[in-house]
Order: structure tokens, then C-alpha cells, then sequence
């Protein structure tokens, strides 16, 4: 820095912004809160209905026949269209929470192959692929501030209606999960179509009992059930992600917040001690300034009582 003035305006610019990232880690943190919240309660109904999946998929008949199993699309993989639904946040300052979504997202897309459909949630995203001019099927905006059930069966209804009329063969989610109460991880999930041996793994010790002992009927058909539950299941899976997501953007922001405050203090201390360098060095220069002019002085004053004394 030249001089004080530039150093106390930095600091003051400084502080203002550190007021401001503060209050963005009280919001978060505040969010953050209600977001776990109702992370605990959607746990029990997300795990539930992924259950009672699983039960009906242990008792369908070999063969079946139905749009929800991957069995009976025969297509080439590298011409299957795919619809991949992205979660990404509304706003910034979340750290590296929206770019690795987006990175993730990305990756898919270019091993997929060209055939896809973009269902993108937040306007991060949105603008994402508007400025590398990929098309996006829908963008729902406002939703991951508010997650609700209604939402999720909106955004589901929306991706579920090209499958159906078999516009698209398979549909994926791409979202933000916390690992933990420090780490958030990008998470990518097949929801459709259902693959019959992975659904016949855990189960079974879920319930205690296997599928032979189990007493389950289902009425008029097994892939009646399926056709009604499996859009449920598409609606809670989504919800769930949506909710996972919003607790992991408020996670993702209160760090970076508290990093950017740490940053800033970091930076005013600096700037203090260099402030309070450059004052010492004016002081200390003033002094010597001072203490020069007086020694001239004496010594001027000096010559001047050799000279008169020389005259008598």
C-alpha cells in the first residue's frame, strides 16, 4: 500500500464485507436447521416406499412384462435417450457445491452419448447450459428454496410423460447428498428403468424373510401394482433429492461463509499491522525530520556566535 489512507479504506471495504458474510452464515446456519429437519422426516417415507418396492420386485414373476423393467428395452445403448434431472441451487457462494453437480452432470451427458433431455432445477444450472448452448428440456425455478411433495410429483409427472410414451429410455438424477455433517458429495442414480437384480439384494435382510415365506398377493397383477407405485416411488425418490439437496446447499454456503469470514479477519489483521507499519514509518521519518532540522538550527546558531565573537 502507498499510504494509510488506501490501507484504512481497504480495511474499512473489508469489514463491510465481512458483515455480510456473516449474516449469510447466521441464514444458513438457521436453514440449515429446518433443512435437517425435514431431512428426518422424509427419511422414514424414502426408505419405506423403497422397501415396499423391493418386496414387489422379489415376488414379480419371471418375464414380466412391464415399462418399468429394464428388461424389455432391447435397444443399443449408444441409442437410448436418456433423461437426466439436475439439482443445482438458485444462487452462489456455496463453495464448489453447484460446479461439481454440474461437472458431474457433464461427464454423464458426454459418456451417454448425444440423446438426451435436461429437467434442470436452479437457475445456476439453467444458465450453465444456456451459455454452452445446450437445450434443456424444462427448468423448474424456485424449487430447491422450498422443496415440497408437490413439487417433486410436479417435476416427476413432467419426466415421467416421455417415458412413457417411450421418448425417453431412461431417466436419471443427479443431486447433492451430505456424507456428513462437514462433507457433501455429488450423487448420479438410475431411477428408471428398474433393474430386477439389484432390487433382490438387501431386502431380504430388511425384512428377515425370503420371498418364499412371505404370504403377498398382488391384485389384479403384478404389473398393475407396479404401474400405480412405481410413479410414487418416482415422486418420493425426487422429493427425497430435493430435500437432500437444499440441506446440502445450506451446508455447502454456511462453510464457505465461515471460510470467507475467516479470510477476512485474516486480511484485517494483515492490513492492521501493515496500517500500523506505514504510521510508524511516517512517525518515525517526522521525528527525524524534526530532530535534523534542529540539529541545523543549533548548528546555525552556532556559526553564527563564532562569527560575532570573531568581530570583538
Amino acid at each position: 500500500m502507498s499510504n494509510t489512507r488506501e490501507i484504512q479504506e481497504r480495511i474499512k471495504s473489508v469489514n463491510d464485507t465481512l458483515k455480510i458474510t456473516n449474516a449469510m452464515y447466521m441464514i444458513s446456519s438457521n436453514k440449515l436447521r429446518k433443512a435437517r429437519k425435514m431431512l428426518e422426516d422424509t427419511e422414514p417415507y424414502f426408505y419405506g416406499i423403497q422397501r415396499f418396492i423391493n418386496r414387489i420386485m422379489r415376488h414379480l414373476p419371471e418375464g414380466s412384462k412391464d415399462i418399468f423393467l429394464s428388461q424389455n428395452n432391447k435397444k443399443k445403448d449408444e441409442d437410448k435417450v436418456r433423461a437426466y434431472i439436475i439439482i443445482t441451487d438458485d444462487k452462489g457462494l456455496t463453495g464448489a457445491y453447484n460446479t461439481n453437480v454440474l461437472k458431474m452432470a457433464q461427464e454423464h451427458m458426454d459418456k451417454g452419448g448425444t440423446h438426451y433431455k435436461l429437467y434442470v432445477i436452479g437457475e445456476v444450472g439453467r444458465q450453465y447450459f444456456r451459455r454452452k448452448n445446450i437445450p434443456v428440456e424444462e427448468a423448474f425455478q424456485y424449487t430447491v428454496q422450498n422443496p415440497t411433495m408437490s413439487r417433486a410429483r410436479w417435476i416427476s409427472s413432467m419426466v415421467l410423460q416421455p417415458y412413457l410414451a417411450g421418448e425417453v429410455d431412461e431417466i436419471s438424477i443427479i443431486y447433492t447428498a451430505m456424507k456428513n455433517s462437514i462433507v457433501c458429495e455429488s450423487r448420479y442414480e438410475r431411477l428408471l428403468p428398474l433393474e430386477m437384480p439389484k432390487m433382490n439384494i438387501d431386502p431380504r435382510l430388511l425384512t428377515g424373510i425370503t420371498a418364499e415365506q412371505e404370504e403377498f398377493q398382488m391384485i389384479p397383477s403384478p404389473e398393475a401394482v407396479l404401474d400405480n407405485i412405481v410413479p410414487s416411488l418416482m415422486t418420493g425418490y425426487i422429493y427425497g433429492a430435493l430435500v437432500e439437496a437444499f440441506c446440502s446447499v445450506q451446508n455447502s454456503r454456511m462453510m464457505a461463509m465461515d471460510t470467507a469470514n475467516k479470510n477476512a479477519r485474516d486480511m484485517i489483521r494483515e492490513l492492521g499491522i501493515e496500517y500500523n507499519r506505514q504510521r510508524q514509518a511516517r512517525i518515525t521519518q517526522e521525528i527525524t525530520e524534526v530532530a535534523a532540522g534542529a540539529r541545523a538550527l543549533r548548528r546555525a546558531k552556532e556559526l553564527s556566535q563564532e562569527k560575532n565573537s570573531e568581530r570583538w
